[in-house]
């Protein structure tokens, strides 16, 4: 099993209220509920900083597209991000 270290963070009455009934109805632990939730903000706030980092990068290296192509490549990174998410909640 991964070795886990506690963290502490101040929730305000409401945010804890929501937090009890949600682990309640889906029969978790808080903790469990609130690991899951910066283990998520984490790795979508990491995808976006790779994603921004790769385009200064290529700002920066390669010769620029147009708007069109780069919605496209945008649709494109989206789906792959969404399929991603998808596999790991099956």
């Amino acid at each position: 099993m991964e070795s886990t270290s506690p963290v502490t963070a101040r929730l305000d009455a409401a945010t804890r209220e929501t937090l009890d009934r949600l682990a309640e109805y889906y029969d978790r632990s808080r903790s469990w509920l609130v690991a899951q939730a910066v283990r998520e903000y984490a790795e979508r706030e990491s995808e976006m900083l790779a994603f921004i980092e790769e385009g200064e990068r290529s700002a920066r290296e390669e010769p620029l597209i147009s708007s069109d192509e780069m919605l496209d490549w945008i649709a494109a990174k989206r789906k792959e991000i969404q399929a991603k998410r998808n596999k790991e909640a099956a």
